[in-house]
């Protein structure tokens, strides 16, 4: 059996240089800070006054990472603002379009379509209803 060939010098000072590159390409599709991206709500939450989203409007909710809009007609959407990318969450919502701070994905916060990649796939929609004038929204909703 032939020996096996020991790593040259330069090809392990290689490998230590690119060790930390490759750290900071991981580091870069995490949430900023650092800190994994909170889960959307895994229950109804009471979102706020009804009249605090004007019709053809958005309104961000970062503490609980979605975005809700009315169409015309008075219909109101809820989205998950947890980026399809990379899993950041979404913190400015100009207009209706949502944008990532991680790659500048964006998002078309009437629809949770992307209309800026990376991002390919759409925001979640969540369940959402009105109760006494309230915007309740995530799952049971």
């Amino acid at each position: 059996m032939p020996a096996r060939p020991s790593a040259s010098r330069r090809t392990v000072l290689r490998g230590a240089a690119v060790a930390p590159v490759a750290g900071l390409g991981l580091a870069a599709c995490s949430a900023p800070g650092g800190a994994s991206a909170a889960a959307t709500p895994t229950a109804p939450v009471d979102l706020g006054a009804e009249s605090e989203v004007a019709q053809g409007a958005a309104k961000l909710y970062q503490d609980h990472n979605v975005v809700v809009s009315r169409d015309r007609n008075g219909a109101l959407k809820v989205y998950s603002t947890i980026c399809t990318h990379a899993g950041c969450p979404i913190n400015k919502l100009q207009g209706t379009t949502l944008i990532c701070p991680c790659h500048g994905s964006e998002f078309d916060a009437t629809t949770g379509k992307v209309v800026q990649q990376p991002a390919t796939e759409p925001l979640a929609e969540l369940p959402v209803k009105t109760t006494n004038g309230r915007i309740v929204a995530g799952p049971g909703a």
